[in-house]
């Protein structure tokens, strides 16, 4: 008879680990016609605290320029803290790399549109992020870098 562990996922808490918002060109920005060009990055970080309680965070930076000024620029790093017990490796990894940011993303989309309107400009909704594509991603370019540092 096998014993299994059984898998469990608890957020034990969310917290924002940091947050920065610039307005460089205000308030000349807002005599422009506010026609943005809006550029949006997201990392992705996560490490073992103790025996099944693991620490991920997001860093959500968007960057919108007006013509060639930046009208603002806001960086939120959207962290928690999780147990997660039961899983393997590859399982473990995928928790990490597209679970857990999942349930970071939806606080730092609203830190972000949150301080995008109190510093004068429009709501800004950033689109929904699709992490298990991106965790892929991810997966299949480091399969490729490994493949090839093994060729030489």
């Amino acid at each position: 008879m096998s014993e299994t562990t059984e898998k469990s996922f608890i957020i034990r808490k969310v917290y924002t680990k940091n947050v920065s918002f610039e307005a460089p060109n205000s308030p000349q920005i807002f005599t422009l016609e506010f026609d943005p060009k809006m550029d949006v990055t997201l990392n992705v970080e996560s490490f073992k605290i103790e025996e099944s309680l693991y620490h991920a965070l997001i860093r959500l930076t968007v960057t919108v320029k007006v013509e060639d000024k930046t009208a603002f620029l806001c960086e939120v790093e959207q962290a928690g803290i999780f147990v997660l017990t039961g899983f393997d490796d590859n399982e473990l990894s995928y928790m990490l790399g597209s679970h857990c940011p999942n349930a970071l993303f939806p606080f730092a989309r609203e830190a972000v549109s949150d301080l995008v309107v109190r510093g004068g400009f429009p709501q800004l909704l950033v689109d929904p992020v699709n992490f298990d594509a991106l965790y892929a991603d991810h997966m299949q370019q480091r399969q490729v870098q490994q493949s090839e540092s093994e060729a030489n």
